[in-house]
């Protein structure tokens, strides 16, 4: 008779053979019959009742095995480029299955997200991975994701989207909630046709928490515009083991005072630089410019994790509360990082610049610095203006003083190449202790900023003309002209406020400039910047050189970010290429993806923007949301066919008066002047118009601001009757609007 198998013996053949495993076929398998089978029967049903296996139509599953037929979710490559995926139903009380994809040639190429039905098969190898997989067909695309609150009903549930553009509500039923409560931030994902009432059905894929937590701001942010925030195992080991590098084939440029000027808050510092006074008798008034910048290139090497996660982040991304670093700490905040007094290796630049700011020469090295100090921007600029810290002191006359000096050469050189010269105040929100906003502010723009910023566009013009020379291929940073729509527009938008902007002419950033210089001082100036603004073309990273309108430059490579920009990385490897200095310079694939490259670290850059933009808008709707009912002043920024936007001037928020609530009557919007026109009175809302609104509604989930018109250029507004919105028929004028109007007249 043959041997009574083991539970284990058991269960191991069942995982093996799915689809042969009744009853009688584990007893044939086992050579198993006569009164044995009693025995056996007994053993399944002890396996049944620990749960091991189940039985279903007289036949017995293992419960955390995949079926032989499963439906899969494709995960992203790993470090080795082996495609990976999930079940995208799991039922099991186990570990989430990974399943390695065994791709044959001809199928088609399959990315992270995409839904396929497989052949799944167990593997030995189960340290990595529990089953192979291969393809028997895709199904469709990715499901459309959503983010939202979770409101629990007899039926399941709804999620109601926090995303502005959404405005609809999508069904939950029972098995889909996740468990998640009542009120809770989600992420959802479409799983079948609308249902009643027309809503699309979905489940829960996630649960984040309590949506009114400060946290919770940066963390919608976060995950509604899919960003990395984790690394992989592979990569946080790999930047553990990293180890200071050594002075070996290096130039040594310990010796000069390369100091590092940045926010107070920096999070790491990238670039540092001095100036010395050229003593060629050539050059008579001449500087000597040195940029240095962390040498990322030395750690973070081509076709490892690390550049594998670097590239598919593409740069950092940041929030009042937070970075999602392109590096892992160990890396971005440490051996990568120019702090004080710490020897690090660095990739520099030393320019020579005539009295007039003219670079007339540049040379690459790869060498060692330490930095003697690490100022703020405000440290840097109270030194040079006469009030120097204790730490700035000694650094005055040998170090910022003649680096100021070398800046006023290249304002010459600036004022004599015309950038554009936009002048927006920026907005920096300041939180608490507990991450709630303290306040809202304008920094100022200090020299000190400039001189930084001109220092690094030369450094960047340097790289690309070195690799331009060396026949080295690159990513140039590309700036085209505007369109000639938006340049139309512009034009009205100048017109509405009394200036011009010739047409005929073959458009250059002195012509913008002049636009510009003649709204300096007039109530019409943030408009016209910002207007301007909005008619440039999105920058993005290309092999083909397409120069830099913006900056009015022909060659020009981001070069001095490599911590945060992935762009940067490769100009370095480019540039350790061209000059022979070691093994870590572009790689045969490095080149080959140039293109894919380009556009992926773009999308990326655009990505951050948009979430950054948003965290920002979530913010400041935060810190309205207690001024509901407040008057505020303020100046019409947009129109659109469904309102106006209104920017106030205490926060620089932007609302939203929906046109509904414009008055009696009825308002035409003309897109072309960008006015609406009352039917009736004849009134007309423009661009640029003085405005008193009233806050009716502030929603720090969605950053959606909502305003009712009061005034318009000092004049009351009618108001249809009983249309007064959210019931606010009071005023709180006083200490707001107070405030807001003083602070305008202030900034005029």
């Amino acid at each position: 008779m043959a041997k009574l198998p083991t539970q284990a013996d058991i269960l191991e053949w069942i995982r093996a053979h799915p689809e042969k495993s009744s009853k009688r076929d584990i007893a044939k398998a086992f050579g198993i019959k006569g009164a044995a089978r009693i025995d056996l029967k007994q053993t399944l049903r002890e396996l049944e009742a620990e749960g091991h296996i189940s039985q279903s139509r007289r036949r017995f599953n293992d419960p955390d095995a995949l079926p032989p037929v499963s439906v899969l979710q494709m995960l992203g490559p790993d470090d080795e480029g082996d495609m990976f995926a999930v079940p995208l139903e799991w039922e099991g009380t186990g570990i989430l299955p990974k399943i390695l994809m065994q791709m044959r040639p001809g199928e088609p190429a399959l990315g992270q997200g995409d839904r396929i039905l497989a052949r799944v098969a167990t593997t030995e190898d189960e340290d990595s991975h529990q089953y192979t997989g291969q393809l028997i067909r895709a199904i469709g695309t990715n499901p459309k994701r959503v983010l939202g609150i979770f409101r629990t009903n007899a039926e399941g549930g709804r999620i109601v989207a926090i995303d502005k553009g959404e405005g609809k509500e999508w069904i939950v039923g029972p098995q889909a909630t996740g468990e998640a409560k009542d009120g809770e931030l989600v992420e959802a994902e479409q799983s079948g046709p609308k249902g009643r009432l027309g809503l699309p059905r979905a489940r829960v894929v996630a649960r984040l928490g309590d949506p009114s937590a400060p946290k919770a701001v940066s963390l919608i942010a976060i995950h509604q515009h899919g960003i990395p925030d984790a690394f992989p195992d592979a990569v946080m080991a790999q930047a553990d083991a990293a180890k200071p590098t050594t002075a070996k084939n290096r130039d040594d440029l310990t010796e000069l005072p390369l100091i590092t000027i940045d926010p107070a808050d920096a999070r790491d510092h990238d670039d540092a630089c001095c100036a010395i006074l050229d003593d060629d008798p050539a050059n008579p008034g001449g500087f000597l410019l040195w940029v240095a910048i962390a040498d990322v290139a030395h750690y973070v090497t081509p076709g490892s994790a690390l550049d594998a996660e670097a590239r598919r982040r593409g740069n950092s991304t940041y929030f009042p509360d937070r970075v999602v670093p392109m590096l892992p700490d160990r890396l971005s905040g440490d051996l990568c990082s120019l702090h004080e007094g710490v020897t690090r290796p660095c990739i520099a630049v030393e320019m020579k610049l005539s009295a007039t700011g003219e670079k007339l020469s540049h040379r690459f090295l790869r060498g060692m610095m330490r930095s003697p100090a690490s100022l703020s921007y405000e440290e840097a600029q109270t030194a040079i203006d006469g009030n120097p810290s204790e730490r700035a002191a000694p650094l005055v006359d040998s170090v910022l003083t003649p680096l100021f000096a070398a800046y006023d050469a290249l304002k010459i050189a600036r004022e004599r190449r015309q950038p554009l010269e936009l002048d927006l105040p920026e907005r920096k929100i300041m939180l608490s202790d507990a991450g709630k906003v303290a306040s809202i502010n304008f920094s100022d723009r200090l020299d000190a900023h400039r001189l930084i910023e001109e220092c690094m566009v030369l450094a960047n013009v340097a790289a690309a003309e070195t690799l331009i020379a060396k026949q080295q291929p690159l990513l140039f940073r590309v700036h085209e002209e505007p369109s000639p729509e938006k340049l139309e527009s512009l034009r009205e938008t100048a017109k509405s406020v009394g200036l011009v902007l010739a047409k005929g002419q073959v458009l250059q950033t002195r012509h913008l400039n002049q636009l510009l210089q003649g709204a300096a001082g007039k109530d019409e100036a943030e408009l016209i910047n910002l207007s301007t603004l909005r008619s440039m073309t999105q920058a993005y990273y290309s092999p083909q050189n397409m120069s830099h309108f913006g900056l009015a430059l022909q060659n020009y490579a981001h070069f001095t970010s490599p911590i945060r920009r992935y762009a940067d990385l490769l100009v370095h490897r480019a540039l350790v290429s061209a000059h022979g200095w070691g093994k870590d310079g572009l790689s045969r694939q490095d080149v080959e993806m140039l293109d894919e490259t380009a556009k992926q670290i773009s999308d990326t850059e655009r990505r951050s923007m948009v979430a950054e933009r948003d965290t920002t808008d979530r913010y400041l709707a935060s810190f309205m949301v207690e001024r509901v009912g407040n008057e505020f002043s303020g100046r019409i920024s947009g129109i659109a066919r469904f309102g106006i936007f209104v920017k106030l001037d205490e926060t620089g928020a932007d609302g939203l008066v929906p046109i509904r609530s414009l008055g009696r009557e009825y308002f035409e919007h003309d897109a072309e002047t960008q006015t609406l026109r009352g039917t009736e009175s004849g009134t007309v809302i423009g661009l640029g118009q003085r405005v008193v609104v009233r806050l009716s509604e502030a929603t720090p989930v969605t950053g959606g601001i909502l305003l009712e018109l009061l005034e318009l250029e000092d004049s009351k507004l009618q108001k249809r009757p009983g249309r007064r919105k959210n019931g606010y028929s009071g005023s709180k004028r006083g200490s707001s609007k107070g405030k807001s109007r003083k602070v305008t007249r202030k900034r005029q």
